[in-house]
């Protein structure tokens, strides 16, 4: 075994590989960039090395720098993670060639799978049933277009070099072709350096489900399947293992495809085959197809660890040291039922839009696996994926997971950036995936009541009014004494909540009892035999402040802005002529010029961030009035891109 072992990676994967390498003796070595300076994963770490600025192709994309940290350092391994470097076969040899071990598949495995149009030509010599598609060498839009049409739509465009969703389009009719392959072709350059696609058909009724598969390098053995069909925009939300409604047929002739997918090749490590299965009439053995193989650990690993009582991570350092698979196929079982849920900071509300933030406060339930590479007070760089933690729950049946998800979720509480845990919440309640009936269409078909911001009723309203007022001690209980003699009997607050004004009285009848008059309706919340009161109502609810930002958790995270009394918010007009920055990026496209008529809707920008790209459309009809950013220029969050002419003017004119 290994003494020590350099983590090419940041965020909850370094910090997992750290915690199962701390287990099994061997000390871990950590990377960091100038952002990550006091991140978690390098507190962690026994050693940790700055490698370069916060962009990743200044810190963590480079190879060279990382390898040279390894061998100064003395670790004798490397450890990929997932994303950055962790499917690049070039460093794979350049680790091998300063005489150390990569902790993962060989170069020649990762490029044999890395290009999706030969890794389904070599999934079919190995008898991989693959979907109907065009894999070809000929980019040439027109002939890709009638590849389309010879294939039938509707298609999916992917880039041969793509993951994660990135570079990949849906095309339902021929006349959007042209549009969605240069959308696809320019997100596969900025994401890959490669703008070459394929085309498959499109299933109507689509489940992603894939296989966990263990090699040696010559054998390999499946860890059973997951089902990852809750995706938007081709990012996964909610992992399951086992898939609801697989039969032993079907998961016998899945596993045994990703045994000889993994064995084609000769894998080693861990690896998942991923498979899209036509989900209309059930899960049937001739009725999935090869997609891709993942040549890494996956994000949602942990549902299989659960399931199998096998820690992965354990398995790529033994198997990566030398030692043969750690169980045979025979030997391996499922328990019980596991879900994962991905939370992010994103403002779901807003198109899910990445956000930022200082988590101010960070509280998870005790019953949940939690993965996560920052603690409270840690920030959410705008450079890196914007995720928080991952939520596991394992129960004995699905039924009895699916509640401890839920009910895990609603106690999860986070403070200073916006999260998806609302959406999560819902999604986890909502009935067709209650009752097993998953495709990846599912969230987009419910998005509008899914997304949906939680509004705060008038009881938690009136707790929060008396939390803004400081009425409420930091152990949760009242204010100590003094209380009445130091402040009016009656006081007032103003908040802002989901845009929305809230004026509240309160009037302090003693310690811990008071009642709020928030104009339309009014409650007496009193604190008592150890607990707040909302009139007969128990309150479950626990709050975190930062500066003039309120959370109440209370079955959802409600978010409040104390309104400073002595500042008077003038919002006339402006509010709609400006297209500003949603978040920190880099200006991909501007499709506006002064002078320019616009609809309510028309795309003006495209924002590139978080690894994604993002449309900026007119607010409203209008005429554009300047130009303040290029295509090419790195803006801030807020940042003004394009004004509109004030609609006054426009009248005038």
């Amino acid at each position: 075994m290994f003494n020590k072992i350099l983590i090419a990676n940041r965020g909850e994967i370094a910090c997992r590989v750290m915690e199962t390498a701390r287990a099994m003796g061997v000390r871990t070595v950590a990377v960091y960039s100038d952002a990550d300076a006091q991140a978690k994963h390098v507190a962690l770490a026994d050693e940790a090395v700055h490698i370069g600025a916060a962009a990743p192709a200044e810190s963590y994309l480079r190879g060279e720098v990382i390898i040279a940290a390894a061998l100064e350092t003395g670790a004798e391994a490397i450890h990929p993670g997932y994303g950055f470097l962790s499917e690049n076969p070039d460093f794979v040899e350049a680790v091998e060639a300063a005489g150390l071990v990569f902790i993962g598949p060989s170069a020649k495995a990762i490029r044999a799978m890395g290009l999706k149009d030969a890794a389904k030509a070599l999934m079919e010599e190995a008898g991989v049933p693959v979907v109907p598609g065009y894999h070809g060498k000929n980019q040439d839009p027109e002939h890709l277009a009638g590849a389309a049409d010879g294939i039938g739509y509707p298609v999916l465009i992917k880039a041969v070099a793509g993951g994660g969703g990135k570079g990949m389009r849906l095309v339902e009719r021929p006349e959007d072709f042209m549009d969605a392959l240069a959308s696809a072709r320019g997100e596969a350059t900025t994401a890959f350096g490669n703008a070459d696609v394929l085309i498959e058909k499109y299933v109507t009724h689509p489940r992603h489900v894939e296989v966990q598969v263990f090699g040696d390098g010559t054998h390999a053995v499946h860890l059973f399947e997951r089902d990852c069909s809750l995706q938007r925009r081709h990012q996964k939300v909610i992992e399951e293992a086992p898939a609801p409604g697989m039969s032993p047929e079907v998961r016998e002739a899945m596993g045994q495809a990703g045994v000889r997918a993994a064995e084609a090749i000769g894998y080693k490590g861990a690896g998942t085959v991923e498979f899209i299965v036509d989900g209309s009439d059930g899960l049937r053995a001739d009725g999935f197809w090869f997609m891709e193989m993942n040549t890494r650990l996956q994000v949602e690993h942990p549902v299989t660890e659960a399931i199998t009582g096998v820690d992965l991570v354990e398995w790529q350092l033994r198997v990566a040291a030398g030692e043969a698979l750690p169980k045979r196929q025979e030997q391996l079982g499922i328990t019980g039922h596991a879900f994962e849920a991905r939370i992010y900071a994103e403002d779901v509300p807003k198109g899910f839009l990445p956000a930022t933030g200082t988590l101010s406060h960070l509280n998870f339930p005790e019953e949940a696996r939690i993965d996560s590479g920052v603690r409270q007070g840690d920030s959410i760089s705008p450079w890196y994926d914007p995720m928080i933690a991952k939520l596991v729950v394992h129960g004995p049946t699905r039924a009895v997971a699916l509640k401890q998800l839920e009910r895990a979720l609603r106690h999860t509480d986070i403070g200073g950036t916006v999260t998806n845990i609302a959406f999560l919440s819902q999604l986890s309640a909502q009935k067709d995936f209650a009752g097993g009936n998953v495709d990846t269409g599912l969230i987009e078909r419910h998005l509008e009541a899914l997304a949906e911001a939680p509004v705060a009723d008038s009881s938690i309203r009136a707790f929060a009014a008396v939390s803004a007022l400081g009425l409420v001690a930091e152990d949760g209980g009242p204010v100590a004494g003094g209380l009445v003699l130091w402040t009016p009997l009656v006081q007032s607050i103003s908040l802002d909540h989901n845009e929305a004004r809230i004026d509240a009285r309160v009037t302090v009848l003693g310690q811990g009892l008071y009642d709020v008059d928030l104009g339309e309706t009014s409650h007496r919340v009193h604190f008592d035999a150890g607990t707040w009161w909302v009139d007969q109502t128990k309150v479950r609810a626990r709050t975190a402040r930062s500066g003039d930002d309120l959370t109440v958790f209370w079955g959802n995270a409600y978010g409040f802005h104390v309104i400073d009394p002595l500042v008077r918010e003038e919002q006339a007009g402006a509010a709609g002529n400006l297209i500003a920055a949603p978040m920190p990026g880099q200006v991909k496209a501007v499709f506006a010029e002064a002078g320019q008529e616009v609809k309510e809707g028309d795309k003006l920008a495209i924002l590139e961030a978080m690894k994604m790209e993002h449309s900026l459309l007119a607010a409203r009809d209008g005429v554009v009035a300047e130009v303040l950013a290029h295509a090419g220029d790195q803006v801030q969050d807020g940042a003004p891109l394009i004004r509109l002419e004030d609609e006054a003017d426009e009248a005038a004119a």
